[in-house]
């Protein structure tokens, strides 16, 4: 299964050991993450400004997520999915990647729900569903 994680839930999985780390972990292990430069460049960003991280580990991170996702590149994306251009980037990207899952906390994309064929959902959401699924 290819998953998409919005650089929200993966910050958080760095932020703290709670759900958003478990899910990250699984999906490395069950799964097949979906990157792109673009997520992979808001990611350092944010890893950076929000959360402090010193160099050393944001470059340890981008090059360990470089190992271990697939990087899919996108040329187009739909602008007029949704206000903020990043957002209607990682929907584009669920799309190319024909990503089942999108995993965010962005509520203007948990409103979407859907967005072609990938399902839109939270955390919690997809904790749920990896709940009723053996590992593989």
């Amino acid at each position: 299964m290819k998953v998409v994680l919005d650089t929200n839930v993966i910050i958080a999985s760095f932020a703290s050991r709670g759900l958003c780390h478990s899910i990250f972990e699984i999906c490395l292990d069950r799964t097949e993450i979906i990157i792109s430069s673009f997520l992979m460049k808001e990611l350092k960003t944010n890893l950076s400004k929000k959360l402090q991280l010193p160099q050393q580990l944001i470059t340890d991170t981008i090059e360990f997520l470089s190992k271990n996702a697939i990087s899919i590149e996108i040329d187009t994306y739909p602008k007029d999915i949704c206000r903020d251009a990043d957002d209607a980037k990682v929907l584009a990207l669920a799309c190319k990647s024909n990503a089942a899952y999108l995993i965010t906390g962005d509520k203007e994309l948990l409103d979407l729900k859907k967005y072609k064929d990938t399902k839109i959902i939270s955390p919690r959401q997809f904790w749920e569903i990896l709940k009723k699924q053996k590992p593989t």
